[in-house]
């Protein structure tokens, strides 16, 4: 059922989606193209915002922190698995694996290599404080319009 908490929750969880992956731009290789990366990461952050975080609101301001960790890193983890699997797919298009195993293999360690690039000071904090910082706001909304 749709409540402005979920909206609220969808459209922070998309701005930082997009924030995230405006930031991890810099990190990519020279010439790497980009395609619609930074507007399939916010629609990530949209889903993640809407079935996460949408549902986590009216517990307090503590519980909305956690939550908004939470669903930040789940951002995070959809993201990566999303283009990670795009990857290997590409990949496996130039027959670039022996197998089906290997490409499934190939899928955690592109994951993984991607994971590291996100290890850095200013990608931690984008996806930590943004995510706090969403979280609550959702909790205000579930608060204020429920």
């Amino acid at each position: 059922m749709p409540t402005a908490s979920k909206l609220v929750a969808a459209v922070a969880y998309a701005l930082l989606g997009f924030l995230a992956a405006q930031t991890f731009v810099k990190y990519l290789p020279e010439g790497t193209p980009l395609g619609y990366f930074r507007e399939i990461t916010a629609a990530i952050g949209f889903i993640t915002g809407w079935l996460v975080m949408g549902k986590l609101t009216r517990k307090g301001y503590r519980e909305a922190i956690n939550a908004g960790l939470v669903t930040a890193l789940l951002l995070v983890f959809w993201a990566l698995l999303a283009f990670s699997l795009y990857f290997m797919i590409k990949k496996s298009m130039r027959m670039m694996y022996d197998g089906p195993m290997e490409a499934v293999l190939g899928v955690f360690q592109l994951m993984f290599d991607y994971g590291k690039m996100l290890l850095v000071p200013d990608m931690l904090g984008v996806i930590l404080v943004g995510g706090i910082v969403a979280g609550l706001i959702t909790e205000w909304a579930g608060k204020r319009w429920s």
